[in-house]
């Protein structure tokens, strides 16, 4: 894979997601305290924190699916609903697929409700099954491919219809590295099209690879934001792994002094 480089050239770059003074409670508790950030058009943005840190509640709320305590949640200056000005791909880390149809029709279909016509959703998804190296499973129903194989279809369902924003939950999870890899440069490719990505990862490997600036929650609350660079100068030039680590060692000492009492 080509070395990541660097998109935002302008001093006032245009944001595609923005995220202002955002508050979340479910009943009594509150997941997200008062969280602001930018996503800039055209970069590759890492959403980064351990379960429960309040990415899933975060995305939910930027796509409508919950509503939020206060604050602003926009994608193209203005709250997300469909249809949208904004074409989006969105890839959840939970698969939803109809496990009975085969893996080209049940591709085919999710293009055409993307707005392609059926030939052409068909021609695209064969396409990517080709890339992918699953064309000789064109045919096979979605409940006989393991699990990383629906992982690749689920991946070019959401890319089908080349979407201008990417919000990807663990778009690599259980892959082997070759696969990972070619996955990886099926989104940089993407992005150096000119997509915009919201990459969520555990690997900060993968973050390093893609991503231009960051952010890292913790119990609803950023704890590190900006460009990779930037955010290592302020943590002494850590590593992404070592800050991750620097940012949860407090709860993870806690867990492990509860757990030996």
């Amino acid at each position: 894979m080509n070395a990541k480089q660097t998109k935002i050239t302008s001093t006032t770059p245009e944001p595609i997601i923005n995220i202002n003074h955002f508050k979340m409670n479910f009943g009594n508790k509150t997941v997200i305290k008062d969280l602001s950030f930018d996503v800039y058009k055209g970069e590759v943005f890492g959403f980064l924190g351990s379960n429960g840190s309040g990415k899933t509640t975060t995305i939910r709320a930027l796509l409508g699916i919950y509503k939020p305590t206060s604050g602003i949640l926009n994608i193209g200056n203005k709250p997300f609903s469909i249809p949208s000005d904004i074409k989006l791909g969105y890839l959840p880390e939970e698969r939803g697929f109809y496990r009975k149809e085969t893996v080209i029709d049940v591709m085919t279909y999710f293009g055409q409700l993307k707005g392609l016509q059926k030939a052409e959703a068909k021609d695209r998804a064969e396409t990517y099954l080709r890339r992918v190296k699953l064309i000789d499973m064109a045919s096979v129903k979605i409940d006989k491919l393991s699990g990383g194989q629906q992982q690749k279809i689920q991946l070019g369902i959401t890319i089908i219809d080349d979407p201008e924003l990417l919000i990807l939950d663990e778009p690599t999870k259980g892959f082997d590295p070759v696969n990972r890899r070619l996955l990886m440069d099926i989104i940089q490719e993407h992005n150096k099209a000119g997509a915009t990505i919201m990459f969520i990862t555990h690997q900060m490997e993968e973050v390093e690879q893609l991503c231009d600036r960051i952010i890292l929650l913790k119990d609803g609350v950023a704890r590190a934001y900006g460009t990779v660079k930037d955010v290592k100068r302020e943590f002494n030039n850590l590593s992404l792994d070592d800050i991750f680590i620097k940012v949860y060692g407090d709860e993870n000492e806690e867990i492990e002094r509860n757990n030996n009492v």
